[in-house]
This record gives structure tokens, C-alpha cells and sequence, in this order.
């Protein structure tokens, strides 16, 4: 049995609420203490989401204009440097778990969604 479970449409309707919680949690949780770049990496990374939720080809989007196999590539990059970043910019304590659990959510979504080819009614999909 194949656990990849997270649809094309489950994925568009996480897409706004995850790009808000970037850009508004940093403020509500203090991020930054270790370092200010925890915070604005966070709030930058979720500008970038929203544009690129409004861009892509799936339900929610605007202009369909970059394939949801490209959203799911950014996705899983923004994970990987989700995951990196406390050791990059020397993250530590909040800041660090932080991006932690955002990578681990990222790559989880990432991992269990269905792979995008096998998708074939697009985002008409319910």
C-alpha cells in the first residue's frame, strides 16, 4: 500500500495558511532572539510561498503558471534549507526548533503527497 496520502488539492489548501504562518509566527513566538535572521528568513520564505501558491497550477492558484511537479521541488528545497539553516546561520534554542519542525512538516507534506504525474484530473480534483 502506497502511504503517499496528501492529494494536489489537499496540498493547495494548506498552501495559504502555511504562508501566513511563516510570515506572522516569528512575530507571535519572538523568533530571533539567537539571531534576527530567524525571523526574516521565516517572514521572506513566506512571502516567496504566497507568490509561489498564487503561481501555481492547482486549485488555488491564480495564474498557473509554474507546474505543480515545481512546486513540490521548491517545496522540498525549502525544507532541506529549513533544516540546514540553524547550522548555517548558527541558529539556537527557539529559533533553531523553529526551523526544525517547519523542515520536518515541509518534507513530511512533501514525502506523503502523491507524486505529481499520477495527479491526471489536475486541480478539478476534489
Amino acid at each position: 500500500m502506497d502511504p503517499r496520502f496528501i492529494t494536489r488539492n489537499m496540498h493547495a489548501y494548506l498552501d495559504y495558511p502555511v504562508a501566513v504562518a511563516l510570515m506572522t509566527m516569528p512575530i507571535i513566538l519572538q523568533v530571533g532572539s539567537s539571531h534576527p535572521m530567524a525571523k526574516w528568513l521565516s517572514i521572506a520564505t513566506g512571502f516567496a510561498a504566497l507568490l509561489l501558491t498564487l503561481l501555481t497550477d492547482h486549485k488555488f492558484g491564480v495564474i498557473r503558471v509554474i507546474p505543480y511537479r515545481g512546486h513540490l521541488a521548491v517545496d522540498f528545497l525549502v525544507g532541506l534549507s529549513f533544516a540546514a539553516a540553524p547550522f548555517i546561520f548558527g541558529f539556537t534554542g527557539l529559533d533553531a526548533w523553529y526551523y526544525w519542525l517547519n523542515a520536518a512538516a515541509v518534507l513530511t507534506v512533501v514525502t506523503l503527497g502523491e507524486p505529481a504525474g499520477l495527479d491526471a484530473n489536475r486541480w478539478q480534483r476534489a
